[in-house]
Parts: C-alpha cells; sequence; structure tokens
C-alpha cells in the first residue's frame, strides 16, 4: 500500500490534531487552514481520488463530513461552509490521498473561492449536455 503524508499522520508517525477516527476514515485540523477550524475528513485507505474509492467508503466520509460541518457551525458559529474534494492534481489535489475539506466560512471573511467562467456557443451547451446525460 502506498505511503503517504496521510499514511504517516494516520499511524502517528506525524503529529496532528485528530478529531475522530474509525475503520474507514479520520478527521485531522489542516496544518494550513484557508480559515481556522478548516478540518479534512480522510480516507483511512490511500484511495487516490472518488473513482478508485468504493461507493460505502465515499458515502461514510460524506456522512462525517456532515458531522464536522454542524460542529463547525455550533462551536465556531461560522455561517456557513465549503465542503469540497479536489479531485486529483489537475483540480489542485495536492495530495494523492483522498480527502474532503471542511472549512468554516463567515458572511465577511473576505475569502473567496471564486472560478473564472465559461459561456457556452449558441447550441453548445445542449449538445455537450447529450454526451453527459446519465440517464
Amino acid at each position: 500500500m502506498e505511503e503517504t503524508i496521510f499514511t504517516k499522520i494516520r499511524d502517528g508517525k506525524i503529529p496532528s490534531v485528530t478529531l475522530y477516527k474509525d475503520e474507514q476514515c479520520f478527521v485531522i485540523m489542516d496544518i494550513n487552514p484557508i480559515i481556522k477550524g478548516h478540518c479534512l475528513v480522510i480516507a483511512d485507505k490511500p484511495y487516490k481520488n472518488i473513482g478508485e474509492c468504493p461507493q460505502s467508503v465515499l458515502n461514510h466520509m460524506m456522512e462525517v463530513a456532515k458531522k464536522m460541518d454542524a460542529k463547525l457551525r455550533d462551536v465556531l458559529h461560522c455561517d456557513g461552509t465549503n465542503v469540497m474534494i479536489n479531485n486529483d492534481p489537475a483540480s489542485g489535489q495536492e495530495v494523492p490521498h483522498l480527502h474532503i475539506h471542511v472549512i468554516p466560512r463567515y458572511t465577511n471573511d473576505g475569502r473567496k473561492f471564486g472560478f473564472a467562467h465559461d459561456k457556452y456557443e449558441e447550441g453548445e451547451m445542449v449538445k455537450l449536455g447529450e454526451r453527459l446525460c446519465l440517464g
């Protein structure tokens, strides 16, 4: 099994502030938080992305992320959260080990997570939608 910084943290080789642990995932405070309280829900096994992760584990990780969202709101009184997965390096994933960011947000925190937006040409969205349809 591939060793990552997260498996080293899981195994106690690197110190961390652990908030939760079970057989499928664990939660730590992010050492480089976007906003204080930023935490990571990390798969116990080093799946590289959501495609490699069994659905049951991903579902469980999302349940834990939901609980962390509630805890952040209760303890920090944040107005919202960003719950996100950077899925592979092209999306900004720095550690090849599946993890979910749960980031507390405040109405006037001044932090922006914006993206530049593309525009579709006439008819392009419909054609692409036909190709991407799951049904």
